[in-house]
């Protein structure tokens, strides 16, 4: 499961510590509102306000990653690896999307039941309501699908796999971060997403490739919140 042989670190430590802690402030700003927190002045709709800030935290953050791999050779592709030259490649990865999807969602529907919490409960606060914040919503989705894995399960999985010696410690420790940077949902979902960050990861580390956990991602983020929205 291995996702490479011989590791190293594809940007300096200095360039991976300030992203945590950008990472752990945003989490922060986010968990004292218990909302997605917001530049305001990007819509005069709080909540479109809170989604494009969030789009814009998470490009910048992507930028970021992109100039401190090139300080060492490296390229955002060899983060994401995998390739789709047929149409059936993209089909593959598809469908283990899809399946991982309802498998991770089985579990943490479980962990949630364990814990005694709803996790509707956080997701009424970034609800979209209305055309408009649907439309901004899912640009939102597919904005975390490409850059969380991108910064989680890509970036800080291979700094920490070369830090901890070992893909486990890789595994864990950017599942953990994950976790931490989810503030607004609250310690037990924390938790929870910490669990789902894990998945994440073997996702990555068995397929070698970022591209079907970006889908399964984009797909999480849209679907379970508009069920939710349409359900209630």
């Amino acid at each position: 499961m291995n996702p490479d042989p011989n590791p190293k670190l594809v940007a300096p430590l200095w360039h991976t510590a300030i992203l945590l802690i950008l990472v752990l402030l945003n989490s922060v700003a986010s968990a004292r509102t218990h909302n997605l927190w917001r530049i305001a002045s990007l819509s005069a709709d709080p909540q479109i306000a809170g989604y494009l800030t969030v789009i814009l935290f998470e490009w910048l953050m992507v930028a970021y990653i992109w100039w401190g791999v090139r300080l060492r050779g490296a390229t955002l592709s060899d983060l994401i690896r995998g390739s789709w030259p047929r149409w059936t490649t993209i089909l593959r990865d598809l469908a283990i999307a899809i399946a991982f999807f309802i498998v991770a969602n089985i579990v943490y529907g479980t962990l949630a039941r364990l814990l005694h919490v709803d996790p509707g409960a956080s997701l009424k606060q970034i609800m979209p309501r209305g055309p408009a914040e649907t439309a901004v919503y899912l640009l939102l989705a597919l904005t975390a699908g490409f850059c969380e894995e991108l910064i989680f399960r890509g970036y800080l999985f291979r700094q920490f796999t070369v830090l901890g010696k070992s893909i486990t410690a890789g595994l864990l420790l950017q599942g953990i971060v994950f976790g931490l940077a989810h503030g607004y949902q609250g310690p037990k979902l924390m938790l929870i997403v910490t669990v789902y960050g894990c998945l994440f990861g073997v996702l990555a580390a068995w397929q070698r490739s970022l591209r079907p956990g970006m889908i399964a991602h984009a797909l999480q983020d849209a679907i379970v919140v508009l069920l939710f929205r349409f359900m209630r």
